[in-house]
């Protein structure tokens, strides 16, 4: 029995595509117990806010995430990422190691 929101789901879905990068609808229908009708409709909900798509296929087709999104991921600008690599080396103990941190999580630039 489901016992999720429809929002609930959705951002369920959201997770596991992110995840996984891609899945079929009838897996993410019997993963949340609900129909594929719905899973449909779910997916069309959360490709109007994100960079989601649906492929048609006999084997390959589902529903994907684009390559380059990562729920939760934090982006600096070039200038951003180039001045806290500028002002890390002013930067000692503690300091440096919690910037250092910052930067390594975010893409080079």
């Amino acid at each position: 029995m489901n016992t999720l929101s429809a929002n609930e789901r959705r951002e369920a879905i959201l997770q596991a595509l992110n995840a996984r990068r891609s899945e079929k609808i009838e897996n993410l229908a019997a993963e949340f117990g609900v129909s594929e009708r719905t899973i449909r409709t779910d997916i069309e909900v959360l490709m109007c806010h994100y960079p989601i798509e649906t492929k048609r296929g006999r084997y390959g087709g589902g529903v994907e995430v684009a390559e380059w999104f990562h729920l939760n991921r934090r982006t600096l600008s070039p200038e951003q990422a180039d001045l806290l690599r500028r002002l890390a080396p002013t930067l000692s103990g503690h300091d440096l190691e919690t910037m250092n941190g910052i930067l390594s999580q975010f893409a080079p630039y």
